[in-house]
């Protein structure tokens, strides 16, 4: 019997992280966590398609330089690796850009930080199991943190129905991604995975990015931005959180979603002289505290 197009699996580790999935976390966390703002630089000239299509771009040539890419997939795994980058890559990275027209950036990543949420939800439907109870206390105590420290920024901020709800609908699209990946991850490793979901989401954003163009205008600042955002967000942080997901599982792994807002609240006190709020500072407490218990070793 074949196998599922919608294929999730377990980590290959159970126990609690150790030193390499805390790197592992702690490197998406930095990177992903100045996304949101290199996004914002770049929709000051760019219009969405273009964003979406540069950092894609990027990302996918930074993986095709390693020769560990171009290792063979087989033919009857590769749908799934299409629909990984599609749901991972090319919507999300085209439904950020659009939603960030009429949120600001900050309520896009608190409901970013609900990945971990739906990862779960995705796992308990494809896996056919509860989640420990441990995990399922973690995750929601993480994303308590995430709610309040986006809680100072998210008052009074510019939102509507339609950017909060592309925003959740690439929401939904990462917690089924995480635990797609797992067992494509364990089959192949991460790089030849994803260069191929990547040249698959690639193929979705094309007709985007090129009708985009006429609205956009070149700008040093904005091109610049899409430096960090493609080679690190897309291609590097990409990469981690493949290897991540395929040694501890989805729900777990995505975990790392959680202290997104942690870093971009390091990078405006360090950078912009910012002044945290006490909430902020709850939060920060709350999500250490859900991590931890994630990351607990699966009963």
């Amino acid at each position: 019997m074949g196998r599922r197009l919608l294929e999730a699996g377990s980590g290959s580790r159970t126990e609690a992280f150790g030193a390499q999935e805390w790197l592992l976390l702690s490197g998406i966390a930095v990177i992903w966590g100045s996304s949101f703002l290199f996004i914002d630089i770049g929709l000051e000239a760019f219009r969405p398609g273009v964003v979406a299509l540069a950092r894609l771009g990027l990302g996918v040539a930074v993986l095709a330089l390693f020769p560990a890419a171009r290792r063979p997939v087989d033919r009857a795994d590769l749908s799934r690796v299409a629909l990984l980058g599609l749901i991972w890559a090319g919507l999300p990275l085209l439904l950020f850009p659009v939603a960030q027209q009429w949120i600001d950036s900050s309520v896009a990543g608190m409901l970013n930080g609900a990945v971990p949420l739906f990862g779960a939800a995705w796992a308990v439907v494809l896996l056919r199991r509860p989640l420990g109870r441990t995990q399922t206390l973690g995750l929601l105590v993480g994303f308590a943190g995430v709610v309040a420290i986006s809680w100072p920024e998210v008052q009074g901020s510019r939102a509507t129905t339609l950017g909060a709800g592309l925003v959740v609908l690439a929401v939904v699209c990462y917690g089924l991604a995480v635990n797609l990946a797992v067992p494509l991850q364990q089959r192949y490793g991460a790089l030849p995975v994803l260069l191929r979901a990547q040249l698959a989401a690639l193929a979705l954003l094309v007709p985007f990015g090129l009708w985009s163009l006429p609205g956009s205008r070149l700008a040093w600042g904005p091109a610049l931005a899409m430096l960090p955002l493609g080679i690190l967000g897309t291609g590097l942080a990409f990469v981690l959180m493949t290897t991540l997901v395929g040694r501890v599982g989805g729900p777990r792994g995505a975990v790392a979603t959680y202290f997104i807002p942690v870093v971009a609240i390091a990078l405006g006190v360090v950078f912009l002289d910012e002044r945290v709020a006490p909430a902020a500072l709850l939060g920060t407490a709350l999500v250490l505290v859900g991590a931890w218990l994630t990351s607990r070793r699966e009963a």
